[in-house]
């Protein structure tokens, strides 16, 4: 399988403490923002951020977990149904600054799917997207990252793998590789 790195494990960690950062100067004391991880992979992302924010600026982030799978615009349109993942929200969003977090722009559908999924917790003030990797020229949707760590260009037949240490691999890296043909 061919396959190229796009992001190790150190260069990982310096784009969160970047996203860090940048989300402290823009976001002061998160008094009115939250950040939403977008299952299933961005919870990953988002509890590394909350905890690397609590680190620097030893503040604790309100953040949970949104699923938009029954939002999603081709959910209808599988052979097989996609399955749930668990939305974690303890909060309302009215009126917040909503940050979103994933690990892949691809599309851009499952963001529109989540920003209607969202709607049910509140109508925020503003909606920020943050993402690792942003795949440009790939959009259905006119959406892009406020937040991104690395812009790659891909092919349709590539995929970006993200693989986490704390979900069993080696080590945190992020990969684009050929997809499987079936």
């Amino acid at each position: 399988m061919n396959k190229r790195l796009v992001l190790d494990q150190k260069q990982i960690d310096i784009t969160l403490r970047r996203f860090c950062h940048q989300l402290i100067e823009n976001h002061d004391d998160f008094d009115n923002t939250v950040l939403l991880g977008l299952q299933p992979r961005g919870p990953v992302v988002s509890d590394r951020l909350v905890e690397l924010i609590e680190e620097i600026k030893g503040i604790k982030v309100p953040y949970g977990y949104l699923d938009a799978t029954f939002h999603r615009d081709d959910f209808r349109r599988r052979e097989f149904p996609l399955k749930a993942n668990e939305t974690k929200i303890d909060f309302l969003i009215e009126g917040k600054k909503v940050i979103l977090v994933d690990d892949v722009l691809y599309k851009g559908r499952s963001v529109r799917a989540a920003m209607d999924a969202m709607i049910a917790f509140g109508r925020p003030q503003k909606v920020e997207l943050m993402v690792l990797i942003d795949r440009k020229f790939t959009r259905d949707y006119p959406i892009k990252p406020d937040y991104f760590g690395r812009q790659v260009n891909t092919l349709e037949s590539q995929y970006v793998s993200v693989e986490w240490a704390s979900k069993g691999f080696e080590q945190d890296a992020i990969w684009i590789t050929e997809k499987v043909k079936s």
